[in-house]
């Protein structure tokens, strides 16, 4: 007999709630209680809708002693319900604060309500003083030492990191909150912070020592995300009429030295629409990042490949991010190798998925050329063009598409300039089609500037860059290089594409095709 269905958790963060609702559950009751056991002060990053405040809700319960929310989960058998701890818990992801005042009264609002849930009194006047009081008092009055779960702790901050200065008010005045867990730890029982971002410790937890990290630990790879065998198991019933393997390339690969695992969000999306599309990149654009790549400016080729040390993902903090550590801790890039040597740790960094390289390659071509160039009906034409192998097509579109790009726009921003500028501009355009793009395409005879892996044909492309006059020297690299090679065995056609752009012309000089049937 087939599993029924059961309601979809779409945006729900309660555990509760969800558990009341006969939702779909995937279980991580026996990690939280594993996290418990192994110490007491922790901090996890992860990107946005991705399960952190559900989390968090599922270990108030724990401590609270709900037992009835955990009825055939494996912490019904594991956790001592005989034992409750007070939970004081900092929800920081309501609204927008623009000012240190907002900040402090909002601030303020979430220590009077965590008092009156606790039904404690505060008479203490500054921020640092009250959080104190609260956890001392919380003790006092309950008998047993208090959980503090603290959400989104670095939301004030990225809300304003267009803003320097005020970002680093916001920090300051949150690193003055927070330095209080170190003060009161003997009467703290577990502490858990949860965030996008990952600030350093000398930034903002300052003097917190026994902070653990345990974002890039293996061990909790999957404490929040969805993994394969959820997907199988728990969402069986939702899966007939869907493409596996389309949700696996859609959805899948988010992964923190462990287990890879899906976005909830997405797949709930997925699930109740029945239909592949970008739902977790729509909820919000990615402005700030944009904005840090284009004015490094950034080689595009390159995000299929970039290599980061811990210490660079996490060098995060206001007025010194680099570009590597926003993209990976905001989910735009995530781990897909790991090496070391002498006690260092290196990251091979990757997309997640399809979803995030074709929307992000988007809004990337959408800054390197203009939004004027860039529409959905272009898009569309050049995917066709693409899977039908029309090589007199695809140039025609590719001029026309530089040549859309406003003359104003070359001389005003500064993009234009850097000389990756126009191979940039080529692979977003074609990695925002969804396609298999493969920069710097290894092979026996050295590598391909681009290759493009359609349906039914392949594309070798090599890019030089001219002053005014196209000289032939791309495709003959390609053939002298034997490119093709490695690329003959498909079975289908195979097109070597020279490609030259002209400084002088802003645009397409030389576009050379020859095709391997």
């Amino acid at each position: 007999m087939p599993t029924p269905r059961r309601p979809l958790p779409i945006g729900i963060q309660t555990f509760a709630k969800l558990r009341e609702d006969g939702a779909y559950y995937v279980d991580k009751t026996g990690q939280a209680i594993d996290l418990i056991e192994s110490g007491g002060c922790f901090f996890l990053s992860r990107p946005r809708r991705f399960g952190k405040s559900l989390l968090l809700d599922t270990i108030k319960e724990l401590f609270e002693a709900n037992r009835p929310l955990f009825t055939g989960l494996a912490a019904e058998m594991r956790w001592d319900w005989t034992r409750r701890h007070p939970v004081i818990r900092l929800d920081l992801a309501g609204g927008v604060l623009r000012s240190e005042a907002e900040l402090d009264a909002r601030l303020g609002e979430l220590l009077s309500d965590a008092a009156q849930a606790q039904g404690v009194t505060l008479q203490h006047t500054t921020l640092a003083g009250r959080f104190s009081e609260l956890i001392r008092r919380t003790r006092e009055r309950h008998g047993e030492r208090v959980v503090v779960l603290i959400d989104e702790y670095d939301k004030p901050i990225l809300d304003n990191l267009g803003d320097a200065a005020l970002a680093t008010h916001m920090r300051d005045g949150l690193r003055n909150l927070y330095s209080v867990l170190k003060a009161e730890d003997a009467h703290l029982r577990f502490i858990l912070l949860t965030g996008v971002s990952k600030f350093s410790k000398v930034s903002l937890f300052s003097g917190l020592n026994n902070l653990k990290d345990i974002t890039l630990d293996a061990r909790w790879s999957a404490l929040c995300g969805y993994t394969d065998a959820d997907i199988d198991t728990v969402f069986a019933p939702e899966l007939p009429g869907l493409d596996r393997d389309e949700i696996r390339r859609w959805y899948n690969g988010y992964n923190w030295g462990g287990a890879p695992v899906y976005n909830p969000f997405d797949v709930l999306l997925l699930f109740d629409g029945r239909e592949f599309r970008p739902y977790w990149f729509e909820t919000g654009t990615p402005t700030f990042l944009i904005d840090t790549l284009a004015q490094r400016p950034w080689f595009t080729p390159d995000l299929e490949r970039v290599m980061a040390t811990e210490a660079l993902l996490s060098s995060f903090d206001v007025g010194a991010i680099r570009p590597e550590a926003l993209l990976f801790q905001t989910g735009y890039l995530t781990i897909d190798a790991v090496t070391g040597f002498r006690g260092r740790t290196a990251y091979t960094l990757k997309y997640p998925n399809l979803e995030v390289q074709t929307s992000l390659n988007e809004c990337l071509l959408r800054r390197y050329a203009s939004d004027r160039a860039v529409s959905e009906p272009r898009l569309q034409r050049l995917w066709h063009t693409l899977n039908e192998g029309d090589p007199a097509e695809l140039r025609e579109q590719f001029h026309a598409f530089f040549a859309s790009i406003p003359h104003d726009w070359h001389r005003n921003t500064p993009l234009a300039q850097f000389e990756g500028y126009w191979a940039s501009v080529f692979y977003s355009y074609l990695s925002a089609l969804g396609l298999d793009v493969r920069a710097e395409d290894a092979t026996s005879h050295g590598r391909i500037d681009m290759t493009v892996l359609a349906p039914a044909q392949v594309f070798v492309f090599e890019f030089k860059v001219v002053e005014q006059t196209a000289t032939g020297q791309a495709l003959a690299q390609i053939r002298a290089k034997g490119y093709a090679d490695k690329y003959r065995g498909r079975g289908v056609p195979v097109h070597l594409v020279g490609i030259e752009f002209g400084r002088a012309a802003r645009n397409l000089v030389g576009f050379e095709v020859e095709t391997l049937r």
